[in-house]
């Protein structure tokens, strides 16, 4: 707020005004004062007078105060509102309803891990539709029966690996969680890191068969209209 004019300033110049409105010439040209214009205001309706602007001052700072202070609530609260609203993880869907439909094709032993395979695929970068599609593949898990690889050795993806399950090549993991998980690292860091992204290229490198990446394009379009 800009400092106001003192009192005798403003008495000042009021009378300087007020005089030159009231001083008029005559007929013989010498000046006269009309008495009747020159009333000046005293010094109490002149702090009155400035009393009163600075209180209409302060009320319509108070105001806009107030209205700033308001509208910043409601940004705020705006803020918060979209901050709380499900997060659309793949394809239109929140991770509620990725693993909702994840889960509707898995049966047997994996049946309710749907939030698990809809997390790791977020946290790893990878396809869900295309990892759930090998799953299926690798496992029978999506015809109501899992593969004895699933059941008693907790591999999910036909996974090799030094700690061998009964004797044979394919590795063996200590939970159902382990061994979903390290499927998820692997097909990140030795497909997806590396470029291989497509049931085509990532056949040509996991799978002997010709017609593997044609079985999961099977099941990935079986997931996508579950």
């Amino acid at each position: 707020m800009k400092k106001l004019p003192s009192v005798k300033a403003i008495m000042a110049i009021t009378t300087i005004l007020l005089v030159n409105i009231c001083t008029v010439k005559t007929l013989d040209g010498t000046k006269s004062v009309e008495n009747s214009f020159a009333i000046l205001p005293n010094k109490t309706t002149l702090v009155s007078s400035i009393s009163n602007q600075t209180l209409l001052d302060r009320k319509n700072a108070n105001e806009i105060l107030a209205i700033n202070e308001y509208a910043n609530k409601t940004n705020a609260s705006k803020t918060v509102e979209i901050e709380n609203e499900p997060k659309i993880v793949y394809n239109g869907m929140t991770l509620e309803q990725l693993a909702k439909k994840l889960d509707k094709n898995l049966k047997s032993t994996l049946k309710g891990y749907g939030t698990l395979f809809a997390k790791l695929s977020i946290q790893y970068g990878v396809d869900p539709y295309l990892a759930l599609a090998i799953v299926l593949h690798e496992t029978g898990c999506s015809s109501g029966t899992c593969s004895s690889l699933v059941k008693h050795c907790n591999n999910v993806g036909g996974m090799k690996g030094s700690n061998t399950c009964g004797g044979s090549s394919y590795a063996r993991f200590s939970s159902l969680n382990s061994g979903i998980e390290a499927f998820f690292k692997n097909l990140s860091n030795n497909y997806y890191k590396k470029g291989l992204k497509t049931p085509e290229s990532i056949g040509k490198k996991y799978a002997e068969s010709k017609t593997w990446s044609t079985q999961i394009r099977y099941y990935m379009k079986k997931i996508k209209n579950s």
